[in-house]
């Protein structure tokens, strides 16, 4: 518990998930550091103070990363050879490296729930250095499926024509739940652990369709058919390792407090 109070946590790529990483850190009193290659536009919500230059390609700006820290790695660890490289030079035998990765690293059309001991896409280079670095340096996969929250409404995708009104499954995550979920990984996943993360509420679209436009009179494309089922999801495994019980537990509830206005 020490070193999660003192040792310091960067979060390579602070982009819209990292800031809320970040601000669950400030409110724990840690020690954080939010990376960008362009930190003076792309870090405000950070102290000046907590903001690095941090660029994978260029090795120069490694050092800019606190030594003996802890990572949460939020963009894809490519190209696989230079992120080795980094977590070579930068993951010592106390640190902890979390990467968030992505469900599509799971295949669409298995029956029931997909969890963790499902196989992985390991001909995506993105899954494959998560697994190089998972089994080589005691990286923690966080596998995240679709975030919402602010400044990420799922009824924005609707107004904005990127999903279709049809029966398939998709799995969200609110992004305030993805930061929590973040940090306890720090604190009590084993090295080399995957997780999914997820609601555990997968619902076709054409459902979340209908809320939108009885609720709150949005209007939505027509009903329309697809090969594609999706996947659905379990969380139980990070839920149940953690003892973690989600702020955001009902979607409807949550997109309507999105609409309003009004998030908790």
């Amino acid at each position: 518990m020490s070193r999660l109070i003192h040792a310091p946590l960067v979060i390579l790529g602070a982009g819209h998930t990292g800031r809320f990483i970040y601000r669950a850190v400030r409110r724990r009193r840690r020690p954080v550091f939010a990376t960008s290659r362009s930190p003076a536009t792309h870090l405000t919500f950070a102290q000046p103070g907590h903001r690095l230059f941090f660029d994978l390609q260029q090795p120069e700006t490694w050092a800019h990363v606190p030594a003996r820290s802890d990572i949460v790695w939020c963009f894809p660890a490519l190209p696989p050879d230079v992120a080795c490289a980094f977590a070579q030079h930068a993951v010592d035998r106390n640190s902890q490296l979390i990467l968030l990765g992505s469900t599509s690293a799971y295949r669409a059309g298995r029956p029931g729930l997909i969890d963790e001991g499902a196989p992985v896409k390991r001909s995506m280079p993105r899954v494959a250095s998560e697994e190089h670095l998972r089994t080589t340096f005691g990286a923690t996969v966080l596998r995240l499926s679709g975030l919402y929250g602010p400044g990420r409404h799922v009824f924005d995708w609707i107004r904005n024509g990127k999903i279709k009104n049809s029966q398939k499954y998709v799995n969200l995550i609110h992004v305030e739940d993805v930061a929590e979920l973040c940090l306890l990984a720090l604190q009590h996943a084993a090295p080399g652990s995957t997780y999914i993360v997820s609601d555990g509420q997968p619902r076709p679209w054409a459902d979340i369709c209908r809320f939108a436009a009885d609720r709150f009179q949005i209007a939505v494309p027509p009903a329309t058919t697809t090969r594609d089922t999706g996947k659905r999801l379990s969380p139980q495994k990070i839920l149940a390792d953690f003892n973690y019980r989600l702020k955001h537990l009902d979607l409807f509830t949550a997109l309507a407090e999105l609409e309003s206005g009004n998030p908790r």
